[in-house]
């Protein structure tokens, strides 16, 4: 059997019951290490489960996937992933590649950026099409979420933006020269992908455009959600350029149509009041 096992958004202890009864009983563990990242290392992990990792990056995923599937079809083996192990579609592709070769599989689901965002106080049944903000390049600056977020808010919701994680990549020039050589792992903070959007706003006023989303755009900005120290932060999204939210993970929401509770909610994590009595008639008491 292939165990694919959400670990949740925390620490060791975050797995559910199900998962940690799954991974004990299995003969080999593996531990998904691009797609996001625990608050608490892979060792603290093994002393709490009683079991040996294996680290999987996205090579050892992508190239011996078949591998670790005949593993899984003369044992139980465990694939952990943190969050939901449906949050990145590289692991509806090992599924997929288990159903081929007939490899019974089970999934034993956790929570994800993609529910545990509803800690800001914005409904859920109000986000739109989630988003991933990537680092830019000197030659590289897609723009191409920035339309999708903007969709979103014509139709009244929530973007949430996944935001880039930059895990065991390596250089153009290493990469042309075959060189194992990796940079260091680099994570995108809610100022970086604030400072982009920004940008895009400028470039489209420059085309003779009027973006739908503005720098006084009500936006929040998340840090380490499911950590003990979790940070929220709600402003405009100029006022989020600024904000130190400290270490990854983070993820930013630009918000749409807003219900006065969800503004009611925002406000307990706002930057500066005034962001939110902009939305009333009268100032928030």
């Amino acid at each position: 059997m292939l165990y694919l096992v959400g670990l949740g958004l925390g620490d060791a202890e975050d797995i559910t019951v199900k998962g940690l009864e799954a991974v004990r009983r299995c003969r080999r563990v593996y531990l998904e290490a691009y797609t996001s990242v625990l608050t608490v290392g892979k060792e603290a992990l093994e002393e709490f489960y009683g079991k040996e990792l294996i680290l999987a990056d996205r090579e050892t995923v992508e190239q011996e996937a078949d591998s670790i599937l005949k593993e899984a079809a003369a044992s139980d083996v465990a694939f952990l992933v943190v969050g939901d192990p449906f949050g990145a579609t590289t692991h509806s592709d090992l599924v997929l590649r288990a159903a081929k070769l007939g490899v019974p599989y089970t999934v034993i689901h956790n929570a994800s950026i993609m529910n545990a965002v509803g800690c800001c106080g914005l409904q859920l049944y109000n986000f739109g099409e989630t988003v991933s903000i990537v680092f830019w390049t000197d030659t590289w600056k897609p723009e191409s979420f920035f339309d999708k977020i903007e969709r979103n808010r014509q139709n009244g919701m929530h973007t949430l933006c996944l935001l880039d994680i930059k895990v065991k990549e390596q250089s153009l020039e290493n990469l042309m020269k075959g060189r194992k050589i990796y940079e260091p792992p680099r994570y995108m903070s809610v100022n970086q992908a604030a400072e982009q959007l920004l940008a895009i706003i400028h470039n489209r006023r420059l085309q003779g455009e009027e973006p739908g989303i503005t720098e006084n755009t009500l936006c929040v900005g998340l840090a380490r959600v499911g950590a003990p120290d979790q940070k929220i932060a709600s402003g405009t999204l100029s006022q989020l350029c600024s904000v130190q939210l400290g270490g990854p993970l983070q993820s930013l929401v630009v918000t749409g149509t807003l219900h006065p509770l969800e503004l009611e909610m925002l406000q307990l994590f706002s930057v500066d009041r005034t962001s939110f009595e902009n939305h009333f008639k009268e100032p928030l008491k």
